[in-house]
């Protein structure tokens, strides 16, 4: 039996060179699936994206996601893509296995955390806003470290600067006053150990009403339980305004980060992964 992709609509184009397309997944003619290909947005048209792959259910389980895959990254190519990325739920197990398989590799996750009671920060520990002055310096600093760790993770450094600058000008349009934003600084015993970054949203009962956009202690207070406190004070800001689930993301070799976050009751949502066309 041979599988392939059959378009189902013309190929949608942008002006600033993003493509995308439908197709179905056929065997011997017969319609099995569904594939969509993009662009990534965020990256440009070098990268793609397999925004949606699914087989009809009777048709699962005899390698016809596997062989879809590897055709719609052929696509990929053609279109001159040097990268594919793709987002899996973390229920989604068979997903995850396969694109295991294929060689794709996590860069990052979302987590999410249920919240219920406000917790106490440690002594001598406070949280205030961000004023104008520290906010200017932070920004720059934090677009600078969030470009950087895209870099490091195998993006190209004129794809993660425009990244950080498109991500941050779109959060915050108007800085500090951008609403629902909520920008502090942690203090402990008055001397200052960290900057956090909240996000307040409009979600579903299932989706992040806050998310946690940045967490950083100041590299000189580190190893001290300051990241504790700081999302601490991330849970705190959010029950008070009304979120009952917070997210957050987290890149896959930042250990620390990650496994202070399972140990405050953090859980996976979304596994993005990428992948090398070569």
């Amino acid at each position: 039996m041979t599988t392939t992709l059959r378009p189902t609509a013309p190929e949608q184009r942008t002006g600033d060179g993003g493509r995308s397309r439908c197709y179905e997944i056929c065997v011997n003619s017969r319609p099995v699936g569904r594939v969509e290909l993009t662009t990534d947005r965020r990256f440009g048209p070098r990268v793609g994206r397999i925004a949606h792959l699914a087989v009809d259910e009777r048709d699962r389980h005899r390698g016809r996601a596997t062989v879809a895959a590897l055709a719609a990254e052929e696509v990929l190519r053609g279109w001159g893509c040097e990268r594919v990325e793709v987002s899996i739920e973390a229920d989604a197990e068979v997903a995850l296995g396969l694109a295991g398989a294929l060689g794709y590799v996590e860069r990052n996750r979302n987590m999410a955390k249920p919240l219920t009671d406000a917790p106490r920060l440690p002594e001598g520990a406070e949280g205030r806003p961000m004023t104008e002055a520290e906010f200017a310096v932070w920004q720059e600093r934090a677009k600078a470290a969030y470009a950087q760790d895209w870099i490091s993770r195998g993006v190209p450094a004129d794809q993660a600067h425009a990244k950080a600058e498109a991500d941050h000008a779109g959060a915050l349009p108007a800085g500090l006053a951008t609403p629902g934003t909520l920008i502090s600084v942690l203090t402990h015993h008055g001397t200052t150990v960290g900057t956090l970054w909240i996000t307040l949203r409009e979600g579903g009962p299932d989706e992040p009403g806050a998310y946690v956009y940045d967490v950083e202690t100041a590299e000189e207070h580190r190893g001290r339980g300051h990241g504790r406190s700081l999302m601490q004070l991330a849970e705190t800001q959010s029950l008070a305004a009304g979120a009952r689930l917070l997210g957050l993301n987290v890149f896959a070799n930042n250990t620390p980060a990650l496994r202070l976050y399972e140990s405050l009751g953090y859980r996976p949502t979304v596994f993005h992964l990428y992948k090398a066309l070569l």
